[in-house]
């Protein structure tokens, strides 16, 4: 049964995480409902993976404030134990056999379901007695998510764990991750920067770019109100009012454009079609390269310009 709670999963509001003079995440404003598996994509870099160690409560963030599930994440031993956590390396202890992590897992969880991971383990054909450092890179994703999903948590967030498994055996952990997420009736996060896994098994979408999260919704939501449109070269470079560019790309002799928008013209002088999630994606990611770009230029012709002024 889903757990019964008003309170967002998450929630983030002017969430900066610095490491020097680094920013990893720039005054994020964020929130998911629960009930949700989510999508967290973006390039190398973008604060994915700051943004979940975040909400482990693994690291404090610079400013802002972040909640999961109503509270300060990791704030006590209770609420540690409402999240379940299978970072990028999916990481098992090399010689322990995964009967010792089962067991290691019901001292330190007092929501621990043994029952649970002794099925899990039987359906996923993992040998109680093999040692972990003589699994596979499949098979030690599948004890590691086994380990999370066991703690029965309300939260389950995953850090690019499929991101080195090979076509079957992420097939294998996708499967499992949906039928977890469903008998728990718990939401998740899942990081990635494959987009056919985000597109399979998440109704929900954050696009996190240049530190900062470019869009947010349910995919479906966000799928009907954006729209390819394809037009005679220059015909888009002035869209009506209401009618938000995402990206303009401009071709031999043909303009194509992502938008966003509710309401069109009665007559528009284009052709309107759906766009994909990958298209989606590319779109906010492609804005946000430019963006950057615009703003790394601007910057350096105003250091320029101070250090004229300083000669």
């Amino acid at each position: 049964m889903p757990f019964e709670d008003s309170s967002p999963v998450l929630r983030a509001e002017g969430l900066t995480k610095r490491y020097g003079r680094r920013a990893a995440l720039t005054d994020c404003d964020l929130t998911i409902p629960r009930g949700r598996i989510v999508g967290l994509v973006g390039p190398n870099g973008a604060g994915k993976s700051t943004l979940l160690q975040l909400a482990c409560g693994l690291i404090e963030p610079s400013s802002g404030r972040l909640s999961v599930l109503g509270s300060r994440p990791a704030s006590n031993a209770a609420h540690l134990a409402r999240v379940g956590f299978v970072a990028q390396e999916t990481p098992v202890y090399a010689t322990f056999s995964v009967a010792d992590h089962l067991r290691m897992g019901a001292r330190l969880n007092p929501s621990w379901d043994q029952a649970l991971a002794e099925r899990r383990v039987a359906e996923v054909g993992l040998n109680p007695a093999q040692k972990a450092g003589r699994l596979s890179g499949g098979q030690r994703a599948q004890l590691a998510l086994t380990i999370a999903a066991s703690k029965r948590p309300e939260l389950l967030i995953f850090d690019e764990p499929a991101a080195a498994l090979d076509p079957l055996a992420r097939d294998g952990f996708l499967r499992n991750l949906l039928e977890s997420v469903a008998d728990l009736g718990a939401s998740a996060v899942l990081s990635s920067h494959l987009l056919g896994d985000v597109e399979r098994v998440c109704d929900y979408l954050v696009v996190l770019c240049g530190s900062r999260v470019q869009v947010a919704g349910e995919v479906r939501d966000l799928l009907a109100s954006h729209h390819r449109l394809v037009a005679a070269r220059g015909q888009l470079d002035r869209l009506p009012a209401g009618v938000e560019l995402v990206h303009l790309e401009n071709l031999h002799r043909q303009s194509r454009a992502v938008v966003r928008t509710e309401a069109w013209p009665s007559e528009p002088p284009w052709t309107i079609e759906p766009v994909t999630l990958e298209e989606l994606v590319l779109a906010y990611l492609a804005r946000a390269a430019r963006q950057g770009s615009t703003a790394a230029t601007s910057t350096a012709a105003a250091s320029a310009a101070i250090g004229e002024g300083l000669r």
